[in-house]
C-alpha cells in the first residue's frame, strides 16, 4: 500500500517536472520513508489521544527514532508491517510503566545491549563510513545512559524496544 501510494506520487511528479533530476526510483523510495514516517506519527498520536497517553506516546516518538539515527537497526521489508507493527509497539510502550528498580535494571540491560551491537546494519541505511562507528558506539551508549539520570519508565522501555533490534537475532551456522 505505501510502495503503490509512494509509486502514484513519484510518477505524478515526474510528469509535472519532468526534468528533475530524481528518477521516479529515488522518488519512490524518498516518498515511502516520508508516508511510513507520518502514517506512524499520525496513527500513534490518533491512539495515543484516544486512550489518554499523549505525553508518554510524544516521548517515544522522540526516543525511539532519537537512538535509531545513531545505532541503525533491522528493518522490516514492507513499509505497511513497518508501521502496522511499530504503531502497536508504541501504542502499548505508552500503557507499561514500572518502578524504579525495574526501570534501572532496564536501563543497564540498554546500555549493554547498545554498547555491544551499536551500530547495527548503519550501512544499509546512511553514508556514514565505518572509522566513525565507534563514535556512534559511544553515542547511542551516552543516550541510553542518561536515563540513568532521568529514571523514566517510558524512555527505559522505548531505549529497550529499539536495543533489541540491534540484535543480530540471525542464527549462526
Amino acid at each position: 500500500m505505501i510502495e503503490t501510494m509512494a509509486l502514484h506520487i513519484a510518477t505524478g511528479i515526474k510528469r509535472l517536472v519532468p526534468e528533475h533530476p530524481a528518477s521516479i526510483a529515488v522518488l519512490k523510495h524518498a516518498l515511502g520513508i516520508l508516508i511510513n514516517t507520518f502514517m506512524i506519527i499520525g496513527l500513534c498520536i490518533f491512539i495515543s489521544k484516544w486512550i489518554g497517553t499523549i505525553p508518554e506516546m510524544l516521548m517515544i516518538l522522540v526516543a525511539f527514532p532519537g537512538l535509531r539515527m545513531v545505532s541503525g537497526g533491522i528493518h522490516l521489508k514492507s513499509g505497511m508491517k513497518c508501521v502496522l507493527i511499530t504503531t502497536a509497539a508504541f501504542v502499548i510502550l505508552s500503557l507499561l510503566t514500572f518502578s524504579y528498580s525495574v526501570v534501572v535494571v532496564l536501563n543497564i540491560l540498554n546500555i549493554i545491549l547498545v554498547f555491544l551491537f551499536a551500530p547495527s546494519d548503519i550501512e544499509k541505511q546512511s553514508r556514514i563510513k565505518s572509522r566513525h562507528y565507534p563514535k556512534l558506539k559511544l553515542a547511542s551508549t551516552l543516550i541510553v545512559a542518561i536515563n540513568l539520570l532521568i529514571g523514566s519508565p517510558t524512555l527505559a522501555v522505548s531505549f529497550l524496544l529499539q536495543a533489541l533490534t540491534l540484535v543480530p537475532w540471525k542464527e549462526v551456522k
